[in-house]
């Protein structure tokens, strides 16, 4: 085993550490309605377990800026203060709100990069889009308006725009979006919270189209949903 492959497997256990113990701190307050302190207490067992991994980390992707003292905050230093030099992207609770209210899916997130090895970025929204396999390159653009994206897929895979699903956020400020979407045709599946979980198993499992307000994919003909390897039944 190299020494790369060593310094491997060890971020992976204390990755796992780390987010077991957001988990563990989180359960005490699922359907409590008090998102602010599963936020806080998430955080703490986060910044508590990686102080206590032995590298020099910097959290160059995270929840706030600095006057956030709830959050792990971008330029935060964690670890032990020993090398190697350690990026980190965390979300300590992702799905607070998911979590006040006993839903399902909220996640805990953490990766480790070698230094330079994460986009550091200021906190804003960024319009994103994530495909999956089996798609033409170049068939989604992000400057397309999501009707355009939803008449492409559709177009590619032989089907109706109605055989779209499209998973948005539910919040205000996505309204035009969600009459747009509707408008072409496609269904919608909305969600509270919960992006960086629907995007992951999208770009996993199926052709998608995600952007600030969530995910899109294309499934068959409802009539062959269980026949179907790109489709998601939750």
């Amino acid at each position: 085993m190299t020494e790369q492959d060593t310094l491997d497997r060890h971020l992976t256990i204390e990755a796992l550490r780390a987010s077991e113990a957001v988990e563990i701190a989180a359960a005490v307050l699922v359907d409590k309605g008090d998102e602010r302190q599963a936020d806080e207490v998430a955080a703490d067992a986060m910044r508590r377990t990686l102080n206590r991994v032995a590298i020099d980390g910097s959290v160059v992707i995270g929840e706030g800026e600095r006057d956030d003292a709830l959050a792990l905050f971008i330029g935060e230093k964690v670890g032990t203060g020993d090398s190697p030099d350690i990026d980190i992207a965390v979300a300590p609770l992702e799905g607070a709100t998911i979590t006040a209210i006993d839903g399902s899916n909220a996640m805990s997130v953490v990766a480790f990069s070698e230094s330079g090895g994460l986009l550091n970025a200021p906190d804003v929204y960024m319009d994103k889009l994530e495909v999956g396999g089996g798609l033409p390159a170049g068939l989604i653009d992000l400057d397309e308006p999501p009707e355009d994206v939803i008449r492409a897929l559709a177009s590619v895979r032989g089907v109706d725009a109605s055989n779209i699903v499209a998973c948005i956020l539910n919040w205000p400020r996505h309204e035009e979006m969600i009459a747009k979407v509707r408008e072409v045709g496609a269904r919608i599946r909305l969600i509270p919270d919960g992006v960086r979980r629907e995007g992951s198993i999208a770009t996993t499992h199926s052709p998608v189209m995600r952007s600030q307000t969530g995910t899109m994919r294309w499934v068959r003909s409802r009539r062959d949903l269980t026949k179907s390897p790109f489709i998601d039944v939750a």
